[in-house]
């Protein structure tokens, strides 16, 4: 690796850092970027393609050209030992603590979370890559300030990697003149420094892959793999990957997913938060696909209900796992009523998809663990049920585009305003996964929150007491919300927030004459600007 044009770093190498920033495990970001890159460019493109026909009126449907991948007989690679079952699954960003917590859960499996549940600061991402390579050799440890000492048990979940998205950058990082992609730097690293470390322990390289938009893009990251496993010299296959089908444009392309990733497959997950913002963006001109209240758009209805039984009905047949969504609640300190109704969501959600013959689920705090896994344990004694027959008839694409009913309330949009607010504040100090309002929020349900305020205000839409969203009523809750934030942080303290911040990041997504297509976008530059950048040697 040594011919590659070495990679220029924009942000500080502190100590610890160079046992990740080596100098061999940038020239192996190097290569994959260069080789890859223009890959990444066009697929971007095509997304803006895509996106200007579905403007117009284009739906989206099955595809006639992939339609031999879909109707032949083929299955994915064998499963590892340690992928058989998943049953409960937890996800966190990948700060020491929470890596340890995790992985001492119970849960079968950890995803540690580069994307949605991580701000991208340059300590969060390097600090996350180190805080990994401890964990993998059973060396993490984290001291409590009132000296309770963290470890991991003898027992621990299998890890898997979420890198960030093909549409982010890693800004800190530059290669002749331009960032790289954040996908390749996030799962470079990784797997540069890990991959045989993982094989020798018996377990393996794991990924989750976000936000793929079609097949291409998963063919994409085939290749990617194909690249990283020969240039480290491990065997094809080694890497495995489960596909988030978060994005309404992958529901229709999941056979031809599965079969691009065939050799590296670990199947598909329903990230339901960030499907639920990929209806509203992909659809952001269109009236007809106006959402009622975040509330109202549950796992068991329209076309959630269907994407959810294509999954498992596409990955079934084709031999890997189906995993459901994420449960969102977290524990209800000193309010015992509040704390069971919230368990009691959770396990109507986890009965659900267990029923419906998902082989895991995803839960976002430790307490839930139990919860779900009571359900799978009772409705599951096998590993998987991958082998269970599917029930009736495929979902159609007719199905997979059903509105929920519902109604558009004031109590939605001011809780839209209060979430978005909250996160953003909180993204823009460093945090990428926060519990707002008894819910561990990340950047995916931040999404629905502002996009559909955005939604709302662009279509008209009305409140069930029939006023009409416009830019006014939404800078009045705004000014509620900020007047309420400010009496509960403070005086003294407000200073050392970031509301303001938030707010005026908030009104440009929100009145905006067109939808941003991803709130970090933004959001990143303010964060770099707070940010010292000190160029470094490399």
């Amino acid at each position: 690796m040594s011919d590659v044009t070495p990679i220029e770093l924009l942000a500080g190498v502190r100590t610890g850092f160079e046992r990740v920033l080596t100098p061999d495990a940038l020239a192996f970001v190097a290569l994959l970027a260069r080789r890859f890159e223009p890959a990444r460019q066009e697929l971007l493109r095509r997304r803006e393609l895509v996106q200007q026909a579905l403007d117009q009126g284009r739906l989206p449907g099955f595809l006639a050209e992939t339609a031999a991948v879909r109707e032949a007989e083929w299955k994915v690679a064998p499963i590892p030992g340690d992928l058989l079952d998943r049953r409960v699954e937890i996800t966190g960003p990948v700060d020491r603590k929470m890596i340890i917590n995790a992985l001492n859960s119970g849960a079968r499996v950890f995803m540690a979370d580069f994307e949605d549940a991580n701000c991208p600061t340059w300590e969060n991402a390097v600090q996350g890559q180190l805080n990994l390579m401890d964990a993998v050799r059973r060396e993490i440890t984290w001291a409590a300030p009132d000296g309770t000492a963290y470890e991991l048990r003898d027992a621990v979940a299998t890890l898997m990697v979420r890198p960030r998205g093909w549409h982010l950058v890693e800004r800190h990082v530059r290669m002749d003149g331009a960032a790289v992609s954040a996908s390749l730097f996030d799962f470079g690293l990784f797997l540069f420094h890990n991959a045989r470390e993982l094989v020798q322990r018996g377990s393996g390289p794991y990924f989750y892959l976000p936000k793929l938009e079609s097949h291409l893009e998963a063919r994409l990251w085939n290749d990617v793999f194909l690249a990283a496993q020969a240039e480290l010299g491990v065997p094809t296959g080694t890497i495995r990957a489960t596909v988030l089908i978060e994005t309404v444009l992958a529901a229709f392309e999941m056979d031809e997913i599965l079969y691009e990733l065939r050799e590296h497959s670990a199947g598909l997950n329903c990230g339901r938060w960030d499907y639920i913002f990929s209806f509203i963006k992909k659809f952001n001109t269109r009236p007809e696909f106006v959402l009622p209240d975040r509330s109202q758009v549950t796992m068991d209805r329209a076309f959630l209900r269907a994407y959810a039984r294509l999954a498992v009905r596409t990955c079934h047949r084709r031999g890997i796992h189906a995993i459901g969504g994420m449960a969102a609640q977290i524990p209800v300190r000193n309010d015992p009523v509040a704390n069971e109704e919230a368990f009691g969501r959770v396990r109507a959600d986890k009965e659900r998809e267990a029923g419906d013959g998902h082989d895991g689920t995803w839960v976002a705090h430790p307490a839930l663990v139990p919860v779900a896994q009571a359900i799978f344990d009772a409705r599951m004694p096998r590993p998987n049920q991958i082998d269970r027959p599917a029930e009736g008839m495929a979902p159609s694409a007719s199905e997979l585009l059903t509105m929920p009913e519902g109604s558009i309330t004031e109590s939605g949009l001011r809780l839209n305003v209060a979430v978005a607010l909250r996160y953003l504040d909180a993204w823009l100090r460093g945090h990428g996964a926060v519990p707002i309002f008894n819910l561990m929020e990340d950047a995916a349900t931040a999404e629905i929150s502002r996009s559909q305020i955005w939604q709302w205000i662009r279509h008209g839409a009305r409140l069930s007491d029939g006023r009409a969203v416009t830019s006014d009523l939404y800078r009045t809750m705004r000014r509620d919300e900020m007047d309420r934030l400010r009496h509960e942080v403070g005086d003294q303290r407000w200073g050392s927030t970031r509301f303001e911040e938030a707010a005026l990041l908030l009104d440009r997504l929100v009145t905006a004459e067109g939808f941003v297509e991803f709130l970090t976008l933004p959001a990143y530059d303010v964060l770099l600007r707070h940010e010292a950048e000190v160029p470094v040697s490399r």
